[in-house]
């Protein structure tokens, strides 16, 4: 399988066993999707619809790569609500999402404590994961979808959304010493390199490529050259079919950041499991 248009999610396994899902988005097809297993615990960098999930695809590779289809609509519930609760697992957000999230939870028929608060600077631990908040540069408006009727309506007729406060990303520090950059949608900021780098010592990065929305390839290579300088770059969000035949194409938005970038540059294809050991090298799935 290869890397698709709007692919968001990627679960990390630490070596003790415990599953992390990160930003769920809408190519995982619910808590039933048999690629997902137990899940721990799911973490959201922001509201956004296509990380949070506003509806997801109806069947296994429903679409192309190219033009994914996302016919079953799950608003004014999400996918991520939907795993966190079918999984029973823990919902791990930032800013001022925790209550709304406690709400839906609460909707979908779990419970509110599910949902824990983690903001900047922060730490909580999952198994023997210790997961940070971290900031980003982005926006993190709730669209009125995903409200009831009238709170949506309210919003919708005068253009706006729903404040829940900033976006983050997260820094996973590994049982084994692997300590792991999420970005989530940002573009650069000095935090990058003054904590994720210079305080957690990260040395593998998941970096959202894709221009328009975050940064775009030139101003990733250059967080990752010159500000986190990890030991190895997973490639996320770049908002294209990168591959073919599980290959990356050329002239792709992600082929410009593999070359401008000094670390190895992986793919995340789906159905493919990578391992990386304590310094950040892969060492098998590479």
């Amino acid at each position: 399988m290869g890397v698709r248009t709007l692919d968001r999610a990627l679960v990390f396994e630490d070596p003790d066993g415990t599953p992390i899902l990160y930003d769920a988005g809408r190519t995982v097809r619910g808590p039933d999707d048999p690629r997902l297993g137990r899940i721990d615990a799911v973490l959201l960098t922001h509201v956004h619809a296509d990380h949070l999930g506003d509806a997801i695809q109806p069947s296994e590779n429903a679409g192309t790569c190219a033009s994914p289809v996302f016919s079953r609509k799950l608003t004014p519930g999400s996918n991520t609500v939907n795993i966190v609760v079918g999984k029973k697992s823990r919902l791990i957000v930032g800013a001022e999402m925790t209550e709304y999230f406690a709400l839906k939870v609460k909707e979908a028929g779990g419970q509110a404590v599910q949902v824990q608060l983690l903001r900047f600077g922060a730490q909580t631990t999952v198994g023997d994961v210790t997961i940070s908040g971290v900031t980003a540069a982005h926006t993190n408006g709730l669209e009125p979808m995903f409200l009831h009727k009238d709170q949506a309506e309210a919003l919708e007729s005068n253009g706006l959304t729903a404040c829940v406060g900033p976006a983050g990303g997260y820094v996973l520090q590994f049982s084994h010493g692997l300590v792991a950059y999420l970005s989530g949608d940002t573009g650069v900021i000095a935090d990058q390199h003054l904590v994720v780098r210079r305080l957690d010592n990260a040395s593998l990065m998941v970096l959202n490529i894709g221009g328009t929305f975050t940064a775009g390839p030139t101003e990733a290579a250059f967080v990752a050259n010159e500000l986190v300088r990890p030991r190895a770059v997973i490639a996320s969000h770049a908002n294209e079919a990168a591959t073919q035949d599980g290959k990356l194409r050329a002239g792709m938005k992600t082929e410009a950041f593999r070359m401008a970038t000094h670390a190895p540059v992986y793919l995340p294809l789906g159905g493919r499991t990578m391992e990386f050991d304590a310094s950040g090298a892969c060492v098998a799935g590479c």
